[in-house]
């Protein structure tokens, strides 16, 4: 019997986490925190663009934070 090694790429994963929701205000995934054109893009980029772009992913997240105004804030009481 042979053993079978499955064929690897050596690349940088995607960051994709199955949520696939556009923020309409800051036009980034809020499950990856990519924009809709690196997330187009992506399986056409270098090694390098990719880790380039995974390595702003983290600082994107502050811009998803939930709002204070709104429904949400008139239930919790404004807090």
């Amino acid at each position: 019997m042979t053993d079978y090694t499955p064929w690897k790429r050596d690349e940088i994963d995607s960051p994709c986490v199955n949520i696939c929701v556009v923020h309409p205000a800051a036009r980034i995934c809020t499950g990856c925190f990519r924009t809709i054109d690196e997330i187009g893009a992506w399986s056409r980029m270098t090694p390098e663009e990719r880790k380039t772009i995974m390595a702003e992913l983290p600082g994107r997240a502050p811009m998803l934070q939930k709002r204070r105004g709104g429904r949400s804030a008139r239930v919790r009481g404004g807090e």
